[in-house]
């Protein structure tokens, strides 16, 4: 069983800046790609980036590159999503997400995760 809680979401204006943080707890968490996944209102859930298991390496959907980055902490087992320049369509449910396989580099299918956290809510305004 694996835990992973979100947190950090909240109202900004656009062009604001916002960390949300994901604590893990129950497994290996170092031996595991981490991702970012949101569910704008109305629409499908949609990734939004991936860590590498060992952290070295990161990728994001285009919509949001060059603009959120992701980082972990496997001494602290935590993993962060640094949201730049918001934008109104950033908001969404964000929630993270732990790759069922290890050593990999995470994936923008979200059949691939088996853990995900309760999701924290981004809103950002006009």
């Amino acid at each position: 069983q694996v835990q992973l809680v979100e947190s950090g979401g909240g109202l900004v204006q656009a062009g604001g800046s916002l960390r949300l943080s994901c604590a893990a707890s129950g497994r290996t968490f170092g031996n595991h790609a981490m991702a970012w996944f949101r569910q704008p209102p109305g629409k499908e859930r949609e990734f939004v980036g991936a860590i590498k298991w060992n952290g070295d390496t990161t990728f994001y959907a285009s919509s949001v590159k060059g603009r959120f980055t992701i980082s972990r902490d496997n001494d602290k087992n935590t993993v962060a999503l640094q949201m730049n320049s918001l934008k109104p369509e950033d908001t969404a449910v964000y929630y993270c997400a732990s790759q069922r396989r290890e050593y990999s580099y995470g994936s923008s299918f979200d059949e691939e995760y088996d853990y995900w956290g309760q999701g924290t809510q981004v809103t950002v305004s006009s």
